[in-house]
């Protein structure tokens, strides 16, 4: 039996005292894939901080499986792409779970950077400064880290903006890859015909869950029509609304109500 890898409870989001995702419920199996969904200012990128353990809840909980480690790739725009370093030392960040970031390299660990690059095409690329990338191979070389971290949930924001298609396809494998290892992977995105074709779970997000479930009954034109109806009501500058408060929130619909019910 499948084991939950992340579950949302009354689970509610937000910066400065105002909203951005409400009163979430719901569970991700460990193993799956499962993409968030939703327009800009819907709480996608929010809730994946949250489920990194960067954000803390305003209200409820986001509880992780004991022991599970976790990937984190944020958006390109929120990394420092001038910062002086170069690709081997970005890549290296993700063995700092197990050597700290004064921690001398293995053989062994050379020789998995040395594989990490390769799986994402970057052969050569390690003494290359990082603001003489371009924005696919940057993204390569955030996938190169995430290799290194070996993590047992991976949660990409937006992974495939200003990345080209053969790039994209390229990522795309190594997903597949970790899911087939049993890894959970959540990955933010705007194209709904690349989530049709390639993720079977995903996320309807408008600051709440308008539908969570199998990915052909999420993303159609009713409920993405309601998404963005429901996501142009929100008031930015109103309360979040706290626990005592959900019974009046508005309620949802879900694709699949035996995954969550909002």
């Amino acid at each position: 039996m499948t084991r939950p890898c992340i579950t949302f409870f009354d689970l509610t989001l937000g910066y400065g005292g105002h909203p951005a995702v409400h009163h979430l419920n719901g569970t991700i199996l460990s193993g799956s894939l499962t993409a968030i969904v939703g327009a800009n200012g819907s709480g996608k990128s929010t809730l994946m901080k949250a489920a990194a353990g960067i954000l803390r809840p305003i209200g409820g909980t986001c509880r992780r499986a004991e022991g599970l480690s976790v990937a984190y790739l944020p958006q390109q725009s929120d990394l420092d792409r001038g910062f002086p370093a170069q690709v081997i030392d970005l890549v290296s960040l993700g063995l700092w779970p197990k050597r700290g970031l004064l921690g001398r390299h293995t053989a062994a660990d050379k020789a998995l950077l040395a594989r990490a690059l390769s799986a994402v095409g970057l052969e050569g690329f390690d003494k290359r400064s990082l603001d003489s990338l371009s924005g696919g191979q940057l993204q390569r070389a955030l996938f190169a880290r995430a290799i290194c971290q070996d993590a047992d949930l991976v949660l990409l924001d937006e992974p495939f903006n200003a990345v080209d298609r053969r790039t994209v396809d390229d990522l795309l494998a190594i997903i597949d890859g970790w899911v087939a290892e049993g890894r959970t992977v959540i990955v933010v995105l705007h194209d709904h015909d690349l989530v049709r074709a390639r993720f079977p779970q995903t996320l309807l997000l408008a600051r709440e869950a308008i539908a969570w479930g199998d990915t052909q009954a999420v993303l159609t034109p009713v409920l993405l029509a309601k998404a963005r109806q429901f996501q142009e009501a929100w008031d930015d500058s109103a309360a979040w609304c706290a626990p005592d408060d959900a019974a009046s929130a508005p309620k949802v619909s879900t694709a699949t109500p035996e995954r969550i019910h909002v």
